[in-house]
C-alpha cells in the first residue's frame, strides 16, 4: 500500500506540477516552522517510524537555498552578528531542518525527517518529533528501543 502512495506522490511531481506549486505559494507565504496535523507524505513518515497516536508531532521546515559564501555588508557600521561566519559548509538541509524543529518544540525529540519539495527559493522538509515523556509514547516498547536513554 505505501509503495503506491510513493508513486502517487511522485506522479503529483511529475504530472501535476501545478497543485504543487499552489502548495508552495501557501507554504511561502507562511511561517519557517510549522506543525502539521498530518505528514504530507505518509509512506515515508512511517517508514520512519511515525505513528497516528498521540505523543507524535509532524513539523514542518522552510530553509533558504543558497551557498555559504556571503558578502561583508559594504556600507554602515560593522554590526557585531555579521551573518558571515559560523556558516557551516558540511551540514546538510535536512540537518538545518532538524535542528530549527529541536529549537522551536525543545522537549520533543526528533525521529527523523524527510524531503517535501523546492522552489526557486526554498527547500521544505516534515521533521517527525516525539513526547518521550508522554504515556502513550512511554508505553509503546518498539518505541522506546528508538529513542536515546
Amino acid at each position: 500500500m505505501y509503495r503506491h502512495m510513493t508513486e502517487t506522490w511522485q506522479r503529483l511531481l511529475a504530472e501535476r506540477p501545478d497543485e504543487l506549486k499552489e502548495k508552495l505559494i501557501k507554504w511561502r507565504r507562511g511561517r519557517s516552522v510549522v506543525r502539521v496535523e498530518k505528514p504530507t507524505r505518509i509512506d515515508r513518515a512511517r517508514r520512519l517510524g511515525y505513528k497516528a497516536k498521540q505523543g507524535f508531532v509532524v513539523v514542518r521546515v522552510r530553509i533558504p537555498k543558497g551557498g555559504r559564501r556571503f558578502q561583508r555588508p559594504k556600507a554602515g557600521r560593522r554590526q557585531k552578528k555579521m551573518g558571515v561566519v559560523k556558516r557551516k559548509g558540511d551540514i546538510s538541509a535536512k540537518e538545518i531542518a532538524i535542528s530549527r524543529a529541536k529549537k522551536r518544540f525543545p522537549n520533543l525529540h526528533p525521529i527523523g525527517a524527510y524531503y517535501l519539495a523546492e522552489d526557486g527559493r526554498y527547500y521544505w522538509f516534515e521533521v517527525i518529533l516525539v513526547d518521550t515523556h508522554h504515556p502513550a509514547i512511554k508505553a509503546d516498547v518498539e518505541m522506546q528501543k528508538k529513542l536515546p536513554k
